[in-house]
């Protein structure tokens, strides 16, 4: 199954993404591990990332694409992946048809983490992140036994920067101006399936289980 994991942040992608790609028996394809994985082994197109990333400027659309091509055409890809934070805007979806349709196949399904932003404001402002040892808690969802203080080093807590609520409330404003249009997009191919993001994470998962299995996944 090839198939793209869309949704605002917060939503649990990632996590998602892990068992998604687990039980599809299927390579979880995330920006990330392909900007990692590219600038680690010194490749030509993660030199050019590198000197963006290093100037603090993003990372131009052609050179991505061309990453997330080189990536698909390796042999683990071969029959099916799950595509996590690419594309991220329309022109990045039709980028990736026709780079799909050169490789003699296509999406199969697009699945999308419904969450609202108030939930997603809630989860991630709520997050406390160790000086110490990095690891991160929740002030509802997973606090510690002494406020401010980490369980596991006893460590400083502190708010980042971007899980402040006006920072979300902006993280959220970018998606739906520059990611959401792919609901639309996928919608009108009849690929796209939306599931409901809040709740357990394991009730998460059995719905985007159920919800690929009437996909055929």
């Amino acid at each position: 199954m090839r198939l793209v994991l869309v949704g605002p942040p917060g939503a649990g992608k990632g996590t998602q993404a892990e068992f998604i790609a687990a039980n599809q028996s299927v390579p979880k394809i995330s920006t990330g591990d392909i900007f990692r994985a590219n600038v680690g082994q010194g490749t030509p197109l993660g030199l050019q990332a590198k000197k963006y990333m290093d100037a603090g400027q993003l990372v131009p659309d052609e050179v991505t694409i061309d990453m997330v091509r080189d990536r698909l055409a390796e042999p683990d890809a071969a029959d099916g992946f799950l595509l996590d934070g690419f594309p991220r805007t329309v022109p990045q979806a039709e980028v990736l048809d026709q780079m799909l349709a050169d490789l003699g196949t296509s999406l199969d399904v697009v699945l999308e983490l419904v969450v609202d932003d108030d939930e997603v404001i809630r989860r991630l402002s709520g997050r406390r992140t160790c000086r110490g040892c990095g690891k991160i808690w929740h002030v509802e969802f997973d606090p510690t036994k002494a406020e401010g203080e980490c369980d596991r080093c006893g460590g400083e807590l502190f708010q980042r920067d971007d899980d402040k609520p006006d920072t979300v409330a902006e993280r959220l404003r970018v998606y739906a101006d520059q990611t959401a249009p792919l609901v639309n997009y996928y919608g009108g191919q009849g690929k796209l399936v939306g599931i409901d993001a809040t709740g357990p994470v394991e009730d998460v998962t059995q719905r985007a289980t159920d919800a690929l299995e009437r996909y055929g996944g």
